[in-house]
């Protein structure tokens, strides 16, 4: 009887675990169809209010306003960006409203790596903090590092000023 009892809440959690995966998949997917389709709204709709979006470029880390404003015109002129996903692995904790995710894209960048935060509100999953990173295999480091490192070096004298 114990056994039972024991297999059936194990099933049951696994099961309502799957589902919240399922519905985080979805809502990742859906977010990433929006972009592709240039829909500004449906975009932003799975976004908190208060998410924060961190893109490639050392300089992007934007809050929701500041990275609505920099997409619109991407958006307005009917192509923003197309990432497929190649992998996805969500990670939760039960009965969480905070999940958390990484995943591999294919986009005009080649191989991209995305991860984040997603949140479950009232109106389903939301994209509450998401890094895009270009993926750079291990053996074409140093040819990267080079070529950006005038960019990097700018950028760092700018960063470690002191502030006034």
């Amino acid at each position: 009887m114990q056994k039972s009892i024991l297999f059936l809440l194990l099933f049951v959690y696994s099961f309502c675990f799957a589902q919240q995966n399922t519905e985080i998949n979805t809502a990742l997917e859906q977010w990433h169809k929006a972009a592709a389709d240039a829909d500004f709204e449906a975009y932003f709709g799975l976004m908190t209010e208060d998410a924060i979006f961190i893109g490639t470029d050392p300089t992007e880390n934007w809050n929701n306003s500041e990275f609505k404003a920099f997409a619109k015109p991407y958006f307005d002129k009917g192509k923003a960006w197309s990432f497929s996903t190649l992998e996805r692995n969500i990670f939760a904790q039960k009965e969480s409203d905070i999940a958390w995710f990484d995943e591999l894209l294919d986009t005009q960048m080649g191989i991209c790596r995305g991860s984040g935060v997603i949140q479950k509100t009232a109106n389903g999953w939301k994209v509450k903090h998401y890094v895009l990173s270009i993926a750079i295999p291990n053996k074409n480091v140093a040819e990267i590092t080079k070529l950006k490192e005038g960019f990097d070096t700018a950028l760092m004298q700018k960063l470690r000023a002191p502030k006034n």
